[in-house]
């Protein structure tokens, strides 16, 4: 019997990371193929050409499909996306896999959601059923569950928001958040490994950032981005370790701010496209709060009973453990939040809070059901509403 071939697409060293886990688990099973096809912001030697993670952990890499438009508009995007349609329907032609598995809300998953609906193939689609309010992802994750045949659900909430959405509840398993996958496989490093992988001595406070653009606000993204930068100041012995934020238009001038920032605050400031899942995790282990606006610091970071300040609007709508101070843009906001963070009557009961995100026993869930569902006719999908019937 033929093995039954799963195409994975990655495109950002974000999603990698929550996926690699189930990569894992597929190309471990007796009945399923792996297929790899990495693109966008991983071919991008600015964002630190984090495809090459991907062998580095034992894989193959099937394809490397060049989409990124070089430039930092919204256009911008819109062209990568069209170049994406039109690559992934030539790598979809030529691999031919059984089924193509996306997560979550990103261009480059939608141009390969909707080469795939075209080509006719199943797709598989993880965090769906999530709401991110100020975001240009929250329309563009709809629209991949609609497009998706096999879905997986990180909550029982988004569990119920995908069926609400049309998609039969037979379709909709609930397995928790892939990211909280790898505090179960692998030892976090510890503080002095951590410090000599960086090459950067950790602080009291330390801060780990990452802040990304905010794709509906009609404002400069460098000015909400600049009252983050002023709030630091009035912590002026922290230490910082930033990432890069993601490939989305007005990135850049958010990257022109992190690098004047880490030679204004030199000794202070550690700054890296990206630190991997791993190095990740171990810098939020050891940090006092995760600052920014990432889905991280809502779903990961609690789990290791860390506070996040979530600033603005880039989350809304996420479901949040109560580890997680939100504020807004102002640096007067962000100050106090991080104030909140950094308190002990606040950072107390964090130990083994309720993280509402699963236990991250995901991959071998996922792996079970892409083995057993049946794909005879299933692409025929019918508007399930039982309110109708």
């Amino acid at each position: 019997m033929s093995k039954r071939t799963i195409l994975v697409v990655t495109g950002t060293r974000a999603d990698y990371g929550l996926l690699r886990w189930i990569m894992q688990a597929i190309d471990d099973s007796p009945k399923l193929e792996l297929q790899i096809v990495a693109t966008m912001s991983h071919l991008s030697p600015e964002f630190g050409s984090t495809y090459r993670d991907i062998g580095q952990d034992g894989f193959t890499l099937t394809e490397k499909l060049d989409i990124l438009d070089p430039s930092d508009t919204p256009q911008a995007m819109a062209n990568s996306m069209a170049k994406g349609v039109s690559g992934f329907a030539e790598v979809f032609g030529g691999l031919k896999p059984d089924m193509v598995f996306l997560l979550g809300d990103r261009v480059e998953m939608l141009a390969a959601a909707t080469a795939a609906t075209l080509c006719q193939l199943p797709i598989a689609h993880i965090h769906g059923g999530e709401t991110t309010e100020g975001l240009i992802d929250e329309p563009i994750r709809h629209s991949i569950t609609k497009m998706a045949h096999v879905h997986f659900a990180t909550t029982r909430s988004y569990q119920k928001r995908i069926i609400q959405l049309g998609e039969h509840p037979d379709s909709v398993l609930h397995v928790g958040a892939p990211g909280l996958e790898l505090l179960h496989k692998v030892d976090l490093l510890s503080r002095s490994a951590l410090e000599e992988s960086l090459g950067f001595k950790l602080g009291s406070p330390t801060f780990v950032v990452t802040y990304h653009p905010v794709t509906l606000e009609a404002r400069p993204e460098g000015e909400a981005f600049g009252q983050m930068l002023a709030a630091f100041k009035a912590f002026p012995t922290a230490k910082y370790i930033i990432t890069y934020p993601n490939s989305d238009a007005r990135g850049r001038v958010i990257i022109d701010g992190i690098q004047a920032f880490e030679q204004q605050h030199a000794g202070h400031v550690f700054v890296t496209p990206s630190l991997g899942q791993l190095r990740y995790l171990s810098a939020v282990k050891h940090c006092d709060a995760v600052i920014g606006n990432s889905s991280s610091g809502l779903i990961e970071v609690p789990s290791l009973g860390v506070p996040t300040v979530n600033i603005g609007r880039r989350q809304l709508g996420r479901i949040a453990p109560e580890s997680v101070v939100h504020c807004g843009e102002s640096t007067v906001d962000i100050v106090a939040a991080m104030q909140k963070a950094l308190s002990s009557e606040f950072r107390k009961p964090l130990a083994g809070i309720d993280t509402l995100y699963g236990s991250g026993h995901v991959a071998d869930a996922v792996v079970a059901r892409l083995e057993a569902v049946s794909l005879n006719d299933i692409l025929f999908k019918s508007f399930y509403c039982p309110v109708l019937k």
